[in-house]
């Protein structure tokens, strides 16, 4: 089976899994780094139980 290259990204914040109950701080950080034009998504890291708000650019 082929598998495609991994792209890199870069960890913008890590955030734990077990937030308080409706809350969405890894969602919440993201759309504000979006609204400042950095292109972030919402991952999970299984192996951390975290959830990492990644973008595909490189950050200085």
């Amino acid at each position: 089976m082929a598998t495609a290259p991994e792209q890199a990204r870069t960890v913008l914040e890590r955030f734990p899994a077990g937030g308080p109950r409706g809350s969405w701080p890894a969602e919440e950080y993201a759309a504000t780094q979006r609204a400042q034009g950095t292109n972030a998504q919402v991952v999970m890291d299984l192996r951390t139980d975290q959830f990492l708000v990644v973008t595909d650019t490189t950050t200085q």
